[in-house]
């Protein structure tokens, strides 16, 4: 129980999982907001994603983290050290993981986990594709980890988000308002943009493609109150995937462009004006200067 009625509680809260286990689907529903891309390709997310839940007397700053994995690229290297940096220093780390196929490699995370000094809870995701004699089994693969909460949730129906919000809410440690209360996201706008752009190309392109593609926003421009143009361009690192990501007459592209301006249209609350271009950039997921560029570069 709390210690005093008028204090405010406030804590950093570190996302962590396999890829694809729902962590920026269950950000985007704790804040009921969309701040982080979501896809069913593994590795959507490939920076650490700020969101931000304020209530009366609490706030909770959720880092979303990149799926843990064995990166084989320089951009895979940068997403994994993302994570463990994430995780130094928190008041909670929530661990996601797919209760519809849990593996030895969740259980290593598991492990790695709760060998942390701090809060650690344990989201049971993907509830509503098994029966629940199945979440009871998921939970029992758990059972000899020292996590202080286990709780099944569903980021798809809302399921258990209410019960997660109350017992995150509990280890919150007493400090001070971090961010306004109408800050969802420290994302600034031109990365928002190109993180939705990128949502549609994983969305739509060929398995082969999605790891290689990069976007990189070269200008946002108001052309009148109601009007906003911006130039962005998606990169691939093969000439075959610059074909496939234009398409037949142009129609990959426009497909991929016009979803992301609707997107964009209701973030930004105004007409957009996108234009989007493709160019090959060689083993650029390697190359230090490109992934620095697009955005990705040690903090």
């Amino acid at each position: 129980m709390k210690p005093a009625e008028n204090a405010f509680y406030s804590g950093f809260i570190t996302i962590v999982g396999l890829p694809n286990v729902g962590k920026s689907s269950l950000m985007n529903a704790m804040i009921g907001e969309k701040v982080a891309i979501v896809s069913n390709r593994p590795q959507t997310t490939r920076n650490r994603i700020m969101g931000v839940v304020t209530h009366e007397h609490d706030q909770m700053v959720f880092l979303d983290t990149p799926g843990i994995h064995q990166p084989r690229t320089r951009l895979g290297e940068y997403m994994m050290q993302s994570v463990h940096t994430a995780m130094d220093g928190m008041d909670c780390v929530l661990m996601i993981a797919d209760a519809s196929h849990i593996t030895d490699r969740d259980l290593a995370i598991a492990a790695d986990v709760v060998s942390r000094k701090v809060p650690k809870i344990l989201a049971l995701n993907k509830i509503d594709l098994i029966r629940p004699d199945a979440v009871l089994e998921a939970t029992a693969r758990f059972a000899e980890y020292a996590f202080d909460e286990i709780i099944p949730v569903s980021a798809k129906t809302g399921a258990g988000l209410e019960e997660l919000n109350s017992n995150l809410r509990k280890y919150l440690p007493e400090g001070p308002k971090y961010f306004p209360d109408d800050m969802m996201t420290d994302q600034p706008e031109r990365v928002l943009c190109a993180e939705i752009i990128r949502e549609k190309a994983l969305r739509h392109l060929r398995d082969e493609v999605p790891h290689g593609i990069g976007v990189e926003i070269l200008g946002i421009e108001k052309i009148r109150d109601d009007l906003t143009e911006i130039n962005a361009t998606i990169y691939c690192e093969r000439d075959a995937h610059k074909g496939i990501i234009i398409g037949k007459h142009g129609a990959m592209l426009q497909t991929i462009g016009t979803e992301a301006r609707l997107d964009i249209e209701r973030l930004l609350d105004t007409h957009i004006n996108l234009k989007l271009w493709v160019k090959i950039r060689p083993d650029w997921r390697n190359n230090a200067s490109d992934l620095k560029t697009l955005g990705y570069e040690d903090k």
